[in-house]
């Protein structure tokens, strides 16, 4: 599991609908000039099976998580598409079918900076992340921490109605634009002496 793809845990419960549902009823419920279009907390847990984790076959491990925060649809120009900004807390625990297991804790803030309207029905969005990533051992001392920002990019089709994301769809992850300004411990390779 890289790096990017834990800290975007929060823009995963943007495309898989409970933020844009929230905004769908913001944006029935509020005038075209109200600001900010939503604004509101959450709470979520998540529980997965991972098979062949960090690439090792046949290492399934289980990933219990809760995950924390608010976020805000903001309108800029009214008729243009809204920014998202996120912050998240989250706790993971990753288990072996020995028990063995590793926690991390990511705290995380997210927002687009830029949209860009293609002019065929897509919009590319220039995200910012920034936050901090700590994974513990089970003795509880840190083994892995992953702070700083990165900038990257992701494709979505707009369905012909810029102004509002509750019919939108994500196409793509169009990958970094800018690298992490951190420490970029390797995620993978602190845990599997654990876990593997």
């Amino acid at each position: 599991m890289s790096a990017s793809s834990r800290r975007s845990d929060a823009r995963r419960l943007l495309a898989t609908g409970f933020v844009v549902g929230l905004a769908a009823t913001a944006l029935v419920a509020a005038p075209a000039d109200a600001r900010p279009l939503e604004h509101t907390t959450f709470s979520e847990e998540f529980f997965e099976t991972i098979d062949d984790f960090c690439d090792v076959p046949g290492l399934t491990i289980d990933r219990e998580a809760t995950a924390e925060g608010k976020f805000m649809i903001n309108s800029r120009k009214p008729g243009t598409s809204p920014y998202f900004s996120v912050v998240v807390s989250s706790e993971a625990k990753y288990t072996n079918a020995d028990g063995d297991f590793v926690t991390e804790n990511v705290n995380l803030v997210e927002k687009d900076l830029h949209v860009t309207d293609n002019g065929d029905g897509t919009l590319t969005i220039l995200v910012l992340a920034t936050g901090n990533a700590t994974v513990f051992g089970p003795d509880g001392k840190a083994i892995a921490r992953n702070p700083g920002q990165v900038r990257y990019e992701i494709l979505i089709d707009h369905a012909g109605t810029v102004a509002d994301p509750s019919d939108d769809v994500f196409l793509g992850d169009l990958g970094q634009v800018k690298g992490s300004t951190g420490r970029n411990d390797d995620f993978c390779e602190a845990v599997l002496p654990v876990l593997g």
